[in-house]
């Protein structure tokens, strides 16, 4: 009976309207998250990392989908993409800064996929990057919005996201719920640089 009338009281505790119950329930819900919902969600989709916030403008269209193809296709058809093959793409209109991805990490993966990927050993960054592949057989991406291809010594951050191996990719973007991740990076975006702050561009 003590224990049943011990869970009793910290349900009531719980009920209370105060900082501490409040602080308790942050408590609850983030161990909740930690140890339970994404070792669940994890094993489901068999990925590390089911679910991903992006973080950076690098796969954003600041236009429609023609306009856009128009300023970037080039480098695309340069490697023969077309137009038309883009337009099949998974979630061809990019993606937005502060969209959460859904990751899915049970399937082979295509050319036009979105795919979750740890940086290479020499890069300095070191959170994962969601990149286009524009390539299979090796696994080549690209940014979006970027006007070239990261390749480990064209960039400051030292990022190759060409020949990645198997083993460093986490899974592929299979669905997004737009700018929910903005709950989260609202936090962090102080501690950005000036250039780097706010909406896409």
């Amino acid at each position: 009976m003590t224990f049943k009338n011990n869970l009793k009281k910290f349900w009531e505790f719980l009920k209370e309207d105060s900082w501490t119950s409040l602080i308790v329930w942050i408590i609850i819900i983030a161990v909740f998250l930690k140890l339970i919902f994404f070792p669940i969600i994890s094993l489901i989709t068999g990925s590390p990392l089911p679910l991903v916030i992006v973080e950076s403008c690098s796969m954003y269209h600041e236009s429609s989908f023609d306009t856009w193809w128009g300023d970037n296709g080039a480098w695309y058809e340069s490697h023969d993409i077309s137009k038309e093959d883009f337009q099949t793409f998974s979630l061809k209109n990019g993606l937005n800064k502060g969209d959460i991805v859904f990751v899915w990490g049970r399937a082979d993966y295509e050319l036009g996929d979105i795919i979750i990927f740890k940086p290479n050993e020499e890069a300095t960054t070191r959170n994962p990057i969601i990149h286009r592949l524009v390539s299979i057989s090796p696994n080549n991406t690209k940014g979006d919005h970027n006007p070239f291809q990261f390749t480990g010594s064209n960039n400051l951050n030292k990022l190759d996201e060409t020949k990645i191996k198997g083993d460093r990719v986490l899974g592929k973007a299979v669905a997004r719920i737009p700018f929910a991740g903005w709950l989260k990076l609202i936090w962090f975006e102080g501690a950005r640089p000036s250039n780097q702050r706010g909406f896409c561009k």
